[in-house]
């Protein structure tokens, strides 16, 4: 089995802090999550993560308008320039405090920063320029506000800036020196500036301040002076053109013009402006946002998207859509506000994941959480497809079924559910007399029989899911029972695991129940079965993996993995992280689709693959580098240590915030989540792997842990891996024969040197006649070099019937040999299906909107003959000719015409159009 697995995406969350960003051509939306940055792709429905990450939680991202170049910033101003394009990293920056705003300029060639009370402009590193070691060269300093600045806006020129600050003013700087006279500082504000914005001609100016007022400026002159102005018009003219370019007339300068109020209850929390289309985005802290135009301030839209603050909106180029994020339940959403409508609807899970599982085809993910609610997630574009809400409590283990689409649950509310996964609704609720907590699940392959432990009584409970009745109850557990697993194929095995340091092999099937207990030496933590039912292994708390054979009885291996397991040390602790004893054990262990591989995870910032024959660490994966979290870090810092020998980072300094808002905490003392808000915690969150889990393609697996749902793939298309190669297989070699006609001799050698468009070349030229023959010469040792190709290529091409007939016979001609080595074709197979699946979908879906359109052509259509009766019923002039009209009626099907000259105003420009078709 390959290992060679990589960091794929991020799925389950689509927004935690920071700004939203639209690129220039309003299509792609990016979102910073944690310490890591996601791309939608709107048109297309997907999306992407960067694999880097940051030290802490990303505060503000920009992009610039070439959509070339990314820039993210963390809290503690730490810079990572990323190429957009290519997604890889150029270069490392610190601005050694935190950032409150990122801007790049409309032409790309700087930058502004908000720097505490200070703006940066920094040049844009460009490759024309000479290689110089820090490509980021400052380009001047502007200082002039007095406390934190809070939003930047550059001009459309890119010649000038406007900057807001919680000293209640915004002031306007020039990029250039020659225009250092305009250079103004606007105040008026009673509370916070948020936003400045100038309009699409550079004349006007819209401030707005968090207690809800709008004040538009404009550079005209005074009230008072405006007579003497008007007198002196030759005066000031001759004086304009004496001063040509000077910003600083004495009788103009930037007045207010008028006052707005927005009339909420609410504070507002942030606004964005488009200028072309004169529209102003205001978000609140309620919830609501509001879409007004700005230069008469009249309200279009009022809508709510919850009731937590809006932290970021953004409106993209064309002005139609409109972004915002909620950091509180980490909500997305993405409004199309001239049709009223959503384009993009998204939200991870409130609470912590506890599970997540594949479906049998691959294609679908399932996650569950504290908040009670399940999650489906689509692999493919990463977007969730539904959300299951009927749990009451946290929700502690799901599981699909082996045949059909049902996913079961089981909740700490006293129920199992299944739910049906193609209707989207919930079919069947298992509960028992007496209301216990259910905290591990198991599906028996053929999906009749769903097994549930309590933590309560510590017994098992066995329910038919036709009936949803209970069929038995399965004792003997002296502890909590954290694990249920049934095989994959022999159906009557049930394995259970327990803190009783056991674990129990029970044959429910049989007439006479049957127990095989096997004793360890620690409490079972987690529990996994192989696929063939014959091996399971299982995680102890003393930091061991043993493998068990069922069928005898005894233990075949062990893992020691005290040393594999990267703990970290928490802010609390005064030591290293190679010195701590915690959590050196996995919580939740998987099988791969052929048993050679097992991957494990724990409360550990560690996901560790085992090669089980060797016993061997084949890979060990980082969960995460955010040192936001507890147990990420590995050295002790022992400059950030008090005197009284707690670190600095544990002092809490909310009652120093400026902002009446930062300084309310409404969590309860002594608890790790909030009261008034459940999304505030007095204490940090630790990394943590709570579930993880092979794909049935075995090409990729995820891992539910704190930053989300991380998926880590096998990336096969950059890996040269040439197969049985020789000299004389190249290129130029396989055109030849391609062009000789010796299409098998092609095939054989572009599988022998492995580039998918060779293979994709000859595989395309093979005439439809010759695919049965060349399959029957075909070597059996190309054939899953071939089949994972066709699985591949199948997915996304247009060719139906080709790809059909191509299986179809590789099917009747090797299908016996593909099932006795189905451990080898399993992806592939897997892939097959879900293309036959989606053909056939897609071709009942065709034929149902194509019935009526059949119905009219069949209905209206017309021979030849009476077509050419029809054409010679007209003269050249457009008159119609009494005998071949009486020809026509006679043998039109249609029935007869309405008579000659309706008919030959009526069908004048068919044939007019007609004879101009046959010129």
């Amino acid at each position: 089995m390959r290992s060679d697995f990589k960091f794929s995406n991020l799925l389950a969350t689509v927004y935690r802090q920071g700004n939203l960003v639209f690129t220039e051509d309003g299509k792609t939306l990016l979102s910073p999550v944690g310490n890591r940055v996601s791309v939608f792709d709107l048109i297309n429905n997907a999306f992407f993560t960067f694999e880097y990450q940051h030290r802490k939680n990303i505060s503000r991202i920009a992009l610039n308008k070439q959509s070339t170049l990314l820039l993210s910033v963390d809290q503690d101003g730490r810079a990572i320039l990323v190429n957009f394009k290519s997604r890889t990293v150029l270069h490392h920056f610190n601005f050694k405090n935190s950032i409150q705003d990122l801007k790049f300029s409309p032409d790309g060639h700087y930058f502004a920063v908000a720097v505490g009370r200070l703006i940066q402009v920094w040049k844009t590193p460009d490759i024309n320029e000479d290689r110089q070691f820090a490509p980021f060269v400052r380009h001047r300093v502007y200082a002039g506000h007095y406390n934190d600045i809070l939003s930047i806006t550059w001009s459309n020129d890119s010649r000038f800036f406007l900057t807001t600050s919680k000293d209640m003013t915004s002031r306007i700087y020039s990029l250039h020196s020659e225009d250092k006279k305009a250079a103004i500082t606007l105040s008026g504000h009673r509370d916070y500036v948020i936003g400045a914005f100038f309009d699409k001609n550079q004349e006007i100016i819209y401030t707005i301040s968090k207690d809800g007022a709008l004040l538009k400026w404009e550079y005209t002159a005074k009230p008072s002076d405006e007579s003497n102005y008007t007198e002196d018009e030759d005066e000031v003219e001759d004086e304009d053109e004496h001063n040509s370019g000077d910003l600083t007339n004495k009788k103009m300068n930037w007045r207010i013009t008028s006052k707005n109020y927005f009339f909420s209850d609410s504070k507002v929390k942030c606004a964005t402006y488009h200028s072309q289309s004169d529209i102003l985005v205001v978000g609140f802290k309620t919830g609501e946002f509001r879409i007004y135009e700005a230069s008469e301030f009249i309200l279009i839209q009022q809508l709510s998207m919850g009731q937590n603050a809006i932290n970021s909106v953004n409106v993209n180029s064309s002005g139609e859509w409109l972004a915002f994020g909620s950091s509180t339940l980490g909500q997305l959403l993405v409004y199309e506000w001239k049709s009223e409508s959503y384009v993009l609807k998204q939200q991870g899970h409130f609470d912590s994941m506890n599970c997540v599982c594949y479906s049998h085809d691959g294609s679908k993910l399932a996650t569950a959480s504290d908040d009670g609610k399940i999650k489906i997630w689509d692999v493919q574009s990463g977007f969730c497809l539904n959300t299951f809400s009927e749990h009451t409590s946290a929700v502690t283990q799901i599981q699909f079924s082996k045949k059909g689409n049902v996913l079961f649950s089981s909740s700490l509310d006293g129920t199992v559910r299944a739910w049906d996964i193609i209707r989207y609704r919930n079919f069947r609720t298992f509960t028992t007399n007496d209301r216990v907590k259910f905290t591990s699940l198991a599906v028996d392959p053929s999906g009749e029989v769903v097994c549930a432990a309590s933590e309560d009584t510590y017994e098992i409970y066995v329910w038919s899911v036709q009936t949803s009745q209970i069929l038995e109850t399965l004792a003997g557990h002296e502890g909590p029972v954290s694990y249920l697993a049934f095989g994959s194929e022999n159906s009557s095995v049930l394995v259970s695991a327990s803190w009783d340091k056991t674990i129990r092999i029970w044959n429910i099937f049989s007439r006479s129940q049957q127990v095989e207990p096997f004793q360890l030496y620690a409490d079972v933590l987690a529990l996994a079965m192989r696929p063939d039912s014959k091996q399971v292994a299982v995680s102890t708390i003393d930091g061991q993996i043993s493998f068990w054979d069922i069928e005898n009885a005894k233990q075949v291996g062990n893992i020691d993995i005290k040393n594999d397991v990267i703990s970290g040390r928490y802010l609390e602790d005064r030591f290293n992280s190679k010195n701590s004893a915690r959590s050196k054990y996995f919580s939740t262990i998987n099988y791969s689709f052929d048993g050679s591989a097992l991957v494990a995870g724990g409360i550990n910032n560690s996901i560790c693959l085992y090669d089980i024959n060797n016993g061997v660490l084949l890979r060990r994966f980082k969960v995460s580098e955010n040192m936001s979290l507890n147990g990420t870090l590995k050295m002790l810092n022992s400059s950030k240590i008090t005197e009284a020998g707690i670190s600095i980072d544990l002092i809490d300094r909310d009652g120093e915030n400026s902002d009446l808002d930062d300084r309310i905490d409404n969590a309860l003392p002594g608890s790790s989540r909030g009261g008034a808000d459940p999304s505030l915690r007095n204490v940090r969150p630790e990394i943590r792997v709570m579930s993880i889990q092979f794909s049935p393609t075995s090409s990729s697996f995820a891992a539910a842990s704190t930053e989300g749902l991380l998926i880590y793939s096998i990336d096969s298309k950059v890996i040269f891996d040439p197969f049985d190669l020789d000299i004389n297989i190249t290129s130029t070699e396989i055109l030849k024969q391609l062009n000789d006609k010796k299409f098998l001799i092609a095939l054989v050698m572009a599988i022998r040197l492995n580039e998918n468009h060779l293979i994709l070349k000859v595989f395309e030229h093979i005439p439809f006649s010759d695919i049965r023959l060349i399959l029957q010469d075909f070597p059996e040792i190309y054939l899953p070099k071939l089949l994972k190709f066709l699985s591949e290529f199948t997915i996304d091409s247009q060719h139906i019937e080709f790809n059909l007939t191509w299986l179809v016979e590789i099917l009747n001609i090797y299908g016996k040999f593909i099932h006795n080595n189905k451990s080898k074709y399993q992806s592939s197979l897997r892939l097959i299906q879900r293309y036959i699946e989606r053909t056939a979908r897609k071709i009942v879906e065709t034929s149902k909107r194509s019935q009526y359109l059949y119905e009219f052509i069949r209905t209206t259509k017309y021979n030849k003959d009476t077509i050419k009766l029809k054409e010679d019923a007209f003269n050249y002039d457009g008159t119609a000719d009494d005998e071949s009209i009486h020809s026509v009626n006679e043998s039109d099907e249609e029935g007869e015409w309405l008579g000659p000259e309706l008919n030959a105003k009526a069908n004048k420009n068919y044939f007019s159009n007609l004879d101009s078709d046959s010129e």
